[in-house]
């Protein structure tokens, strides 16, 4: 057994996988066919349901399965109306993992994902929340820093680490996210006692993407500082900050926000409709720029470690690199 074997050892346990490489969950971007080629490919491939009806997530789940035999997990966000629709969903399909991001589990939702024997896997921001989530009886937690594409939190990866792995990788397999482009950083947070990574940007340019070649032309010409976070002009409004490449429509959100505002001011809309608002702007903004590749207009949300693709690979590429890279950084190290 190679050293990057024995580290992941309990993540590939956990997944079922030959290496513990998650996919990040990217709206429009992990769907069946990123998803699949990650899996077949020997990392674990993870549908990202986002806004998905209960309909919507059975079909996409159905035509994964066509495309491989190994196994992968769906993505539920927690505030989700119809969370429980979209458990029972994953269940009838025999989903062995749903990882929950978003937030604090509802109640309930915990036991009905782990009573189809699924495993759970949930985010946590904090070390608090973590052993809050482990007591709850998660099966794995998924610490994601600053420098990740999308929703982020106000801490670094590293900063994160740190303070998580020590505490409660002895627990459970944690996976660290954020701003990992190369094996050597995979090896690193493996020898300070993860289990596993999960990685998002790094596959958006994936020949099995189908972001649209305009979305995967500005992932390959950007820099690690093009991907900058939103701002929040209103303290009232609960907008978590997203980043993504610098574009016309970062100023967009900025004039949304504000528009959102005043309609609060006027007493047009109430704080839930306000924040379903700007999640609603968030997922047209980012369809239009990974589907449609208005990608001046749109939303493209993309990790720092975008600097760190440089162009179109298949997934099976990206992940022996990966392994490669990682491996030879702990041969190195002893």
């Amino acid at each position: 057994m190679s050293k990057l074997n024995e580290l992941m050892a309990r993540g590939t346990e956990l997944l079922g996988s030959d290496y513990a490489i998650l996919c990040g969950a990217m709206s429009w971007v992990s769907e069946r066919h990123l998803v699949s080629a990650i899996s077949n490919a020997g990392g674990f491939g993870v549908i990202a349901c986002g806004a998905m009806t209960p309909e919507l997530l059975d079909a996409e789940i159905a035509a994964t399965r066509t495309l491989t035999k190994r196994g992968f997990g769906v993505n539920l966000i927690t505030m989700h109306p119809q969370l429980f629709d979209l458990i029972a969903v994953c269940t009838s399909h025999g989903i062995g993992h749903v990882v929950l991001a978003g937030g604090l589990p509802p109640k309930g939702s915990l036991e009905a994902i782990k009573a189809s024997g699924a495993k759970v896997i949930c985010f946590t921001p904090t070390l608090a929340l973590g052993k809050k989530l482990v007591r709850s009886g998660v099966d794995a937690l998924v610490i994601e820093g600053m420098e990740a594409g999308g929703h982020i939190g106000p801490v670094s990866t590293s900063v994160l680490a740190q303070e998580i792995l020590p505490e409660l990788a002895g627990e459970v397999p944690i996976f660290v996210a954020g701003g990992i482009g190369r094996g050597e950083a995979i090896a690193g947070y493996l020898e300070m006692g993860a289990s596993g990574v999960q990685l998002g940007t790094r596959f958006v340019c994936a020949t099995e993407s189908i972001a649209h070649p305009a979305f995967k032309k500005a992932f390959i010409r950007a820099s690690a500082r093009d991907a900058i976070a939103s701002v929040q002009i209103d303290p009232r409004l609960p907008v978590i900050p997203v980043r993504a490449l610098k574009n016309a429509g970062t100023e967009a959100f900025t004039a949304k926000q504000r528009e959102v505002a005043n309609l609060l001011d006027a007493g047009t809309v109430d704080m839930a409709a306000a924040q379903l608002e700007i999640e609603h702007y968030w997922a047209g903004a980012l369809r239009r720029a990974v589907i449609d590749g208005d990608v001046e207009n749109g939303s493209l949300m993309a990790g720092q470690s975008v600097g760190m693709v440089t162009g179109e690979e298949s997934v099976a590429e990206i992940i022996a690199s990966l392994a490669r890279q990682a491996e030879a950084a702990l041969q190195t190290r002893g």
